[in-house]
């Protein structure tokens, strides 16, 4: 399922990038056939990184050294969030050529939430800000809200809802034209 500015550009305001970051629920048993479709020298993998990631969670990467593009491969978290996003997760058109499963848009906002709060840089409310400001892109406030408090990032969507409508629209919801 694709995550990241990616996902994000698909919702919102595209931008350019410099990696692909996806979720995977990749069990041990397919790490091997994984990596073999990404054969060297077109590509670089390393396999013991991908079963260290599936084993530890966390993720590995896949790179194509001819045009240096690389995709994240992210394994799924495992607790209640994680099985909620990959439930939601849309089958979207990404490119005019290319139809795959995308986060939901609450759930791109969640992820960016996550990255901007443990140091992530100014582009995640960027792509935030833009999502939200999308007028036909039904946003489910309620959503945001439960997984920010359980998630312990109520202070990122807060922030974000006062950088779209101004201080003292992060109670009130003002003209943010969140649903």
């Amino acid at each position: 399922m694709l995550v990241g500015s990616l996902a994000s550009g698909v919702y919102g305001e595209p931008r350019l990038t410099q990696d692909i970051d996806v979720v995977v629920a990749l069990p041990a048993t397919e790490v091997q056939g994984l990596c073999a479709e990404f054969p060297a020298p077109d590509f670089y993998v390393s396999e013991a990184a991908a079963q260290q990631a599936v084993s530890q969670g966390g993720q590995f990467n896949i790179i194509h050294p001819a045009s240096g593009n690389k995709i994240d491969l992210m394994l799924a978290r495992q607790d209640a969030w994680g099985q909620s996003q990959l439930a939601r997760r849309r089958r979207q058109q990404i490119f005019p050529d290319l139809a795959g499963f995308v986060a939901s848009p609450e759930d791109v906002i969640i992820g960016k939430m996550w990255y901007y709060h443990e140091g992530g840089s100014e582009k995640h409310l960027r792509d935030m800000a833009a999502m939200l400001r999308v007028a036909d892109l039904a946003i489910d406030r309620a959503y945001i809200e439960h997984w920010s408090r359980e998630l312990g990032l109520t202070d990122v969507w807060q922030a974000l809802l006062v950088r779209l409508d101004g201080p003292g629209c992060a109670s009130a919801g003002c003209g943010s034209g969140l649903a």
